[in-house]
């Protein structure tokens, strides 16, 4: 994982005005916040009404995976009662539960920014994450980066990981996941000018199907990142890291 703050032109900052907060699909409406700060100039445990991407908690039912392990066991052709099987449909039930019971912790920690008070193009880049297809229930690798142009305060550095792995937590499809991210950052940040790119292998489509290798690339570019400079910028720095930059 890198970061990086990158000093921008301040015309570029003011062209930022003049861009719609557009995105390429999925462009859920975010929700009001009430900031709480504290000496420092942190601010702690934002709480945002209703958040685009809120959702209702999760009951998982251990035991009802439990059985659907040991029925699926039944359905292959297999033994569940056998040795090497028979802890398997406790396994596949915990697993569930560790998967979407995850916990990201605190997500929305930032920090005051007035001791720069010069706009800059914060970027985290090779965050790595799993996520399972909603299509197919089969796993999806994505190499998550992102960033956004610093106004009054700025991410924890940590939170971009914790952002990444709490909309990677559930069933999803890699093309709403970059655009939960960018309206997380930008319901915690306050950031207009916000860019995630995911880069992903899919295993529904490794697996099955056409079963062939592939890498599947998804983006989300909002506000002065829609403009051809700050584009190619973050795009540099986030796919400079393989390139060994």
């Amino acid at each position: 994982m890198i970061e990086q703050l990158i000093p921008l032109d301040q015309a570029r900052r003011h062209e930022a005005s003049d861009h719609n907060m557009l995105s390429t699909s999925f462009n859920e409406p975010g929700g009001d916040k009430v900031v709480r700060t504290n000496g420092s100039g942190t601010r702690m445990a934002t709480e945002r009404a209703s958040s685009q991407a809120a959702r209702p908690a999760l009951k998982v039912s251990v035991k009802r995976l439990e059985r659907i392990g040991r029925n699926l066991l039944l359905a292959i052709g297999e033994d569940p009662n056998r040795e090497g099987l028979k802890m398997t449909p406790n396994r596949f039930a915990r697993w569930w539960k560790e998967f979407i019971d995850y916990d990201p912790g605190t997500i929305e920690t930032t920090f005051a920014f007035e001791s720069f008070r010069t706009d800059q193009m914060v970027v985290c880049a090779g965050v790595s994450v799993f996520s399972l297809c909603e299509h197919h229930l089969l796993p999806f690798k994505c190499e998550i980066s992102m960033a956004y142009i610093a106004t009054e305060h700025v991410l924890g550095l940590s939170k971009f990981a914790r952002i990444a792995q709490k909309y990677s937590h559930r069933l999803q499809v890699q093309e709403r996941l970059v655009h939960q991210i960018a309206d997380e950052i930008t319901a915690i940040t306050d950031a207009r000018d916000v860019a995630v790119l995911a880069r992903g292998e899919h295993l529904c489509m490794q697996m099955r199907g056409i079963k062939s290798d592939g890498l599947m690339s998804t983006s989300v570019m909002r506000g002065l990142f829609r403009s051809t400079d700050a584009r190619e910028e973050f795009l540099t720095l986030a796919l400079g890291k393989k390139n060994g930059k």
